[in-house]
């Protein structure tokens, strides 16, 4: 008989472990006090840490942290002695986003797996076989996801997949939202978002989801083939978890549905407006929006939780004594320039808006609207789900016919695709790349180089070693947005108007101002950007030709509506 998949429980304390433990969890995950995507919970202490481990163990319960956050060149060594004490200290896992920090890890312990965290951004098969090869054994799956697409993710994949299944969502898609960091200066992908998301636009709050609830697709989890269901929460109490992972453990082990009176009790433990299953059941809209009001805050305050019962009767887990791993070999990085004559590439939206050949190396068009004798070049699409492989396969095979020879990779899943077809490779800034770790893996896959995150500020872009680029011009992509909007633009409470444009069957959201560094070529030179990008969204072909004409000759900006990169 076929078992049940793990019962995945968060804890943001102690506390919280013991109530997970309690409430029946088959494992839970945890962050400590560095490179973890839920700074702002209370988390856990190294000896804290170490204690939980043992409690946990002794019930029979998995125990894994979470270093989830991207990661600086000069954190990579403590990244890796902090992996190592956790390996030394009987983690059963470690969930990691950063490919850098992963291609450091990969293959250093025994016994302990590696889990690519959903902020890695895997959504298919292909991502699940990158991450294979970088040590990984399980990959938690984009929560956008539906039931169709993670069974047929499943059965292709060559590692576990993990699935969230409650908690609260993220509007963007995991690992790609940047809209705390230019709306407020705190960076999701470092671990402290301000949630711009659960704000007011436009009189409303179009971008405020509902929390997720699968508990009435208890047998399509089952039958999916998912190794782990995972509960959102580790900023929430200890009443939260264990009064969601006891429901949850009652529903999976008498395997039916919840009930009226038990999906009442998980809205008033914790709701935003009530719950939502549309990603799941492969229906986005406008039903999954929903706020945090002031009768749900009341409902919560009325539940009493008294964390009766006993663990769940399982066998203690025995750990072999670890030695510990050698000294961690680092990327040669430091200050590294060139006064290289600058190398110019470009992308636009739109075929009409194509111009600067003389000025660009390359330029490029998603992959969808690529035009004969336009560009030379393709944007892969943001995200391919399960099902759209061979339409975006069919695709390249048309843009190759007719003459693209150039290729922007947003995904570690589209290198092997885009190999067969002999284009020459290139990462875009989706990758996510903040450290020189992570550069090396990517030009060590074969990409020729590779675009830095627009996050980092100029002496860490100096500092990775590797052919790189860096954005110098346009509106940043802050969201990835697979419910759509339905909307031209946001404007926030500061009257700062944000555009919403589409690509690849995906609304974006895209920032307020353009990034402008015409007149910074020295300072851009001086910290050896030589590859230069240009982004061209809501600018008329007109524009185009005249910021083109400003970088030419380096004219300052003509008004205060832009953004630097970060000296």
């Amino acid at each position: 008989m076929k078992g049940l998949p793990e019962l995945l429980a968060p804890a943001g304390s102690s506390e919280a472990v013991s109530a997970a433990i309690k409430a029946g969890a088959d494992a839970v995950y945890v962050g400590g006090k560095f490179l973890n995507a839920r700074m702002n919970a209370k988390n856990l202490s190294d000896s804290e840490l170490s204690e939980c481990i043992k409690r946990c163990h002794a019930n029979g319960v998995r125990f894994h942290v979470t270093l989830n956050t991207a990661v600086f060149d000069k954190e990579l060594e403590q990244a890796v002695n902090y992996a190592d004490m956790l390996y030394m200290i009987s983690a059963d896992a470690l969930i990691v986003s950063d490919t850098g920090l992963a291609s450091l890890i990969k293959d250093r312990y025994q016994g302990m797996e590696l889990h690519a965290s959903t902020q890695a951004g895997g959504h298919n098969a292909e991502c699940a076989k990158a991450f294979a090869a970088l040590g990984f054994s399980r990959m938690v799956c984009a929560r956008e996801l539906s039931y169709v697409q993670i069974k047929e993710l499943c059965a292709a994949s060559p590692i576990g997949i993990e699935q969230f299944i409650h908690g609260a969502m993220c509007v963007s898609q995991s690992s790609q939202c940047m809209a705390s960091l230019v709306m407020g200066g705190r960076s999701g992908n470092r671990g402290v978002c301000a949630q711009p998301c659960r704000k007011m636009y436009n009189g409303c709050y179009p971008l405020s989801l509902k929390d997720m609830c699968l508990a009435n697709h208890i047998s399509e989890l089952t039958d999916s083939g998912v190794v782990s269901l995972k509960i959102e929460g580790r900023m929430k109490s200890p009443a939260y978890v264990y009064q969601t992972v006891k429901i949850y453990r009652t529903l999976l082990d008498e395997g039916r549905n919840i009930s009226q009176k038990e999906l009442e009790k998980l809205r008033d433990v914790f709701s935003r407006s009530g719950f939502t299953d549309r990603y799941f059941t492969g229906n986005p809209d406008n039903t999954m929006l929903g706020v945090r009001t002031a009768e749900d805050k009341i409902n919560s305050s009325r539940i009493k939780t008294d964390f009766a019962g006993t663990p769940r009767a399982a066998a203690q887990i025995t750990v072999t004594p670890r030695k510990k791993p050698d000294s961690p070999v680092l990327p040669d990085y430091g200050k590294k320039t060139s006064k290289r004559k600058a190398l110019l590439t470009a992308r636009f939206s739109d075929p009409r808006q194509v111009t600067g050949s003389d000025f660009f190396r390359h330029i490029y068009l998603p992959l969808e609207k690529f035009e004969k004798d336009v560009c030379d070049g393709v944007i892969m699409p943001p995200a391919v789900f399960p099902g759209n492989e061979k339409n975006v396969d069919f695709l390249l095979s048309e843009a190759v016919k007719n003459g693209a020879k150039e290729v922007l990779v947003t995904s570690p899943g589209q290198i092997e695709t885009v190999k067969k077809f002999g284009m020459n490779i290139h990462g875009d800034f989706r990758l996510n790349i903040f450290n020189t770790a992570s550069a090396l893996y990517y030009i060590s896959e074969g990409l020729r180089d590779v675009m830095l995150s627009p996050e980092l500020s100029l002496p860490q872009m100096r500092d990775i070693s590797a052919p790189k680029s860096a954005i110098v011009y346009g509106r940043i992509p802050i969201m990835l947005l697979t419910k759509r909007l339905g909307l031209p633009s946001l404007r926030d409470s500061t009257g700062a108007v944000f555009p919403v444009t589409s690509e690849a069957g995906f609304d974006i959201l895209l920032n307020s101002v353009p990034i402008y560094m015409a007149d910074r070529q020295k300072a851009l030179s001086d910290h050896g950007i030589i590859g230069q990008h240009f982004i061209f969204t809501t600018e008329t072909g007109q524009e185009c030709a005249g910021i083109i004409e400003n970088y030419r000759i380096g004219k300052p900006p003509q008004s205060d509506k832009f953004r630097r990169i970060p000296k």
